[in-house]
């Protein structure tokens, strides 16, 4: 790995901290990286996961405000995460990468859309569910559900699996985008943990150390920058803020 190489995986791990924990779908800029300078997809994949773990603790630790009161949900939704990645990592290690990348696109239209019709879907919920505290039984199942199949998605894949929880979060949840900000990095982190974890102890020789440590110390600048800025967004510019990363996440994709 040349000097410049070596900068420009490091500055997009930057990228990828600050996108993550803002948006989520921090992966779509050091996976094409990786790729780019000629690292086989597998290898690129294990060594991103491993590497944005640091981002995912700076992220998670600096919108940790956010999550006060969310825990009587989340003791369902983190068990649900673990096992999905779990399941999901396993499933990277044993079927073809092109099987799962045509879902991906997919997944990811679905997910911005959920985000854009948040609002009146909330609207809807709050007229269905007046003066209710807790989620229903329903709901709680449907949220957990849909926290596994995102846990599944985040240990194959990773990229843009914080999409795909807000989305989810926001079908179900009468809650604000920020409070569903700091659950999704607490619950990205752990898959990726998981993920990582699996890499390390399955598949050591794939990971690619330098520029997994290179992603790690880049990711954890950009985690504490996502943090303290993108709290300051509005709900609105946070939503279209996701959308456009989101078509950004598409368009390569597809490309």
């Amino acid at each position: 790995m040349s000097g410049l190489d070596a900068f420009f995986i490091l500055l997009a791990g930057i990228g990828a901290g600050a996108i993550n924990a803002v948006v989520g779908s921090g992966t779509l800029i050091t996976f094409p990286t990786l790729v780019a300078f000629g690292m086989p997809p597998v290898t690129a994949t294990m060594s991103n996961a491993v590497g944005l773990v640091a981002g995912g603790v700076s992220g998670t630790w600096g919108y940790r405000r956010e999550l006060s009161g969310q825990w009587e949900r989340l003791r369902w939704q983190i068990p649900a995460s673990l096992a999905g990645a779990l399941l999901g990592s396993w499933l990277l290690m044993h079927l073809p990468e092109k099987l799962f990348e045509t879902i991906v696109p997919v997944l990811l239209i679905l997910a911005l859309a959920l985000v854009l019709l948040q609002p009146r879907i909330q609207a809807w919920a709050k007229k269905r569910s007046t003066e209710e505290t807790t989620l229903s039984t329903t709901r709680l199942m449907l949220l957990t559900a849909g926290t596994f199949a995102v846990g599944i998605y985040g240990g194959y894949f990773t990229a843009a699996q914080g999409i795909l929880l807000i989305g989810v979060m926001g079908a179900i949840l009468p809650e604000t985008l920020q409070r569903m900000n700091g659950a999704k990095n607490l619950l990205s982190l752990l898959v990726n943990i998981v993920a990582a974890g699996m890499y390390i102890t399955l598949a050591f020789d794939q990971i690619n150390w330098a520029a997994a440590g290179l992603i790690a110390v880049g990711s954890l600048g950009g985690g504490v920058l996502g943090a303290r800025y993108g709290r300051r967004l509005s709900p609105t510019a946070l939503r279209y803020t996701i959308v456009a990363v989101g078509l950004i996440g598409l368009w390569r994709l597809l490309a």
